[in-house]
C-alpha cells in the first residue's frame, strides 16, 4: 500500500509531537521544577539557537545534502560582527556584516557543490575546518567581548514576557515556511531532493537554487551567531562546536528524510523542541554531560533508522 508524501509528513509530525508530549510528562513526573514558567521560557530561549540553525539545515537536507559547517560559520559570523562593533561602526552595519559573512560562507559551500562537483559532505567538512581555523587565526584564540546594551537587548529583552530570541525564532520559521510552501524556489527545493535529474530536465536551474539553499543555511547560522553573541556578551572563536549535530538531529527527528524530498519546518521545530526538552530534563535530573551525548547520539540513530524503515515500507 502506497502512502502519499503529504500524509506521511503529517503522520511523522504527529509522531514527533506525541514523543514531545510523552517526554514532557515523564520529566515532569521525575522533576517538579520542569513545568515552571521560568524553566519553560528557559527551554524556549535555549532551543531558539539550535532551532534557527535547523531551519537552514532543513532546506539543505530536503535537497538530499548535508551541511557540517554550520557551527564553524556561527563562530566566524559572530567574530566578524563583533570586530565591526569594536571598530565603532553602527550596530545595524555590524549586524548586516555578520549576516553577510554567513551568506558568503554558505554560498561558497553551494559553489563548491554545484560548480566544483564536490559531495556536500566533503565541501562542508572542508569549509568547517577553514572557517574555524580562520576564526581562531583572526582572534588569536581569544574571545571578543564588551558590547553595547542595544546589541545585548537582542537576547536579553522580552516582549509580552517572552524572550526576544523566541519571537525571532518564530518569525524565521514563519518566513521560511512561506518560502517552502508558497514560492517557486520552495517547490524546486523539494523537486531537487526528490529527483535532481528529473528536476534538471524539467528546466530548474539546479546550480542557482542549490547554491541559494546553502546560502540560506549560512544566513540562519549567522543569525544564530548574533543571538548567541548578544546573550553571552562575547564572541567565542570556539562557539558552535557540535552545533551541526544538534541541527541535523532536530531536522531528522522532525521527520525530514536524509534522502531528500520529504519534510516540513513544523516537524523541524518540533524536533528542536524535543531536543531542548531532552537536554533540559537531563540537566534537571543531574545526568552527566558525557552521558547526554551518548543519549542524544542514540536518539539520532533511532530517528534515522525509523526514517529508513518507513521509506522501505512505502516502496514495498
Amino acid at each position: 500500500m502506497t502512502v502519499s508524501p503529504f500524509k506521511s509528513a503529517h503522520a511523522r509530525e504527529l509522531g514527533t509531537l506525541l514523543g514531545l508530549v510523552i517526554l514532557c510528562v515523564v520529566i515532569w513526573i521525575l522533576s517538579p521544577f520542569f513545568l515552571t514558567w521560568s524553566n519553560l521560557l528557559n527551554i524556549l530561549q535555549q532551543t531558539s539557537i539550535n532551532a534557527i540553525i535547523a531551519v537552514g539545515m532543513t532546506f539543505v537536507i530536503l535537497t538530499a545534502g548535508i551541511d557540517l559547517s554550520v557551527g564553524a560559520i556561527l563562530a566566524f559570523a559572530g567574530v566578524v560582527a563583533a570586530q565591526v562593533m569594536h571598530a565603532e561602526w553602527p550596530m545595524a552595519a555590524a549586524l548586516l556584516t555578520g549576516l553577510l559573512a554567513g551568506v558568503f560562507c554558505g554560498g561558497l559551500n553551494g559553489f563548491l557543490i554545484t560548480f566544483g562537483k564536490l559531495p556536500p559532505f566533503i565541501a562542508t567538512l572542508g569549509l568547517m575546518s577553514i572557517a574555524r581555523g580562520a576564526t581562531l587565526l583572526f582572534t588569536e584564540g581569544r574571545p571578543l567581548s564588551g558590547f553595547s546594551a542595544g546589541f545585548r537587548a537582542l537576547a536579553t529583552s522580552e516582549l509580552f514576557y517572552v524572550p526576544t530570541p523566541v519571537w525571532i525564532m518564530l518569525l524565521v520559521y514563519g518566513l521560511a515556511h512561506f518560502m517552502l510552501t508558497q514560492t517557486r524556489h520552495g517547490r524546486y527545493v523539494y523537486a531537487m531532493g526528490g529527483n535532481e535529474e528529473a528536476a534538471r530536465l524539467s528546466g530548474i536551474n539546479i546550480r542557482l537554487h542549490k547554491t541559494a539553499v546553502y546560502a540560506w543555511s549560512g544566513l540562519t547560522s549567522a543569525l544564530a551567531a548574533l543571538l548567541l553573541t548578544a546573550r553571552l556578551n562575547s564572541a567565542q572563536p570556539i562557539a558552535g562546536l557540535m552545533y551541526e549535530l544538534d541541527a541535523i538531529a532536530a531536522t531528522v527527528i522532525g521527520g525530514t528524510s536524509l534522502l531528500g524530498g520529504e519534510g516540513t519546518l513544523l516537524g523541524t521545530l518540533l524536533g528542536a523542541l524535543l531536543m531542548g526538552v531532552l537536554r533540559n530534563g537531563l540537566n534537571l535530573l543531574g545526568v552527566s554531560s558525557f552521558l547526554q551525548q551518548v543519549i542524544i547520539g542514540s536518539v539520532i540513530i533511532l530517528a534515522v533508522w525509523l526514517d529508513v524503515g518507513l521509506r522501505a515500507r512505502r516502496r514495498s
